[in-house]
């Protein structure tokens, strides 16, 4: 799928995904920047992709794991930093939750520092469990 919106375009084309736009929005966060790219490649390719693009600059990216049923968890959500604060991550997170193919399930994610964004999508600050690699 495709939106568009003034000169940005958000795409779920996995094709259109560029490896060292990404690499480099995320070695910028603080989940995410010490992410190898073959790491970076094998979550690509076992998740759904969200590409942000100005022309043909890629300019954020956000990923989607789920099974298109019940559940969805959303990861990885990043923009330029040049590019915040003109709403273009809100639009992404619209274009995200209303996704046909996972706009009837149910979203959940993390974030140590985003809530009040989060807050606009009817997330809740709820504690999430989680388990780490034991090896």
């Amino acid at each position: 799928m495709e939106w568009y919106k003034d000169n940005y375009l958000i795409s779920d084309e996995r094709n259109l995904i560029d490896l060292e736009s990404v690499a480099q929005l995320l070695s910028s966060t603080y989940w995410a920047s010490n992410r190898t790219k073959e790491t970076i490649i094998k979550s690509i390719d076992n998740s759904m992709t969200f590409g942000l693009y100005e022309g043909d600059k890629q300019i954020g990216f956000a990923r989607v794991i789920s099974d298109k049923a019940v559940f969805s968890w959303i990861l990885d959500v990043v923009i330029a930093e040049n590019y915040r604060g003109n709403g273009i991550g809100q639009w992404l997170m619209e274009c995200i939750l209303s996704h046909p193919e996972i706009k009837h399930t149910k979203f959940a994610l993390a974030t140590l520092d985003a809530h009040d964004f989060y807050k606009k999508f009817q997330f809740v600050d709820n504690q999430i469990l989680t388990r780490t690699r034991l090896n």
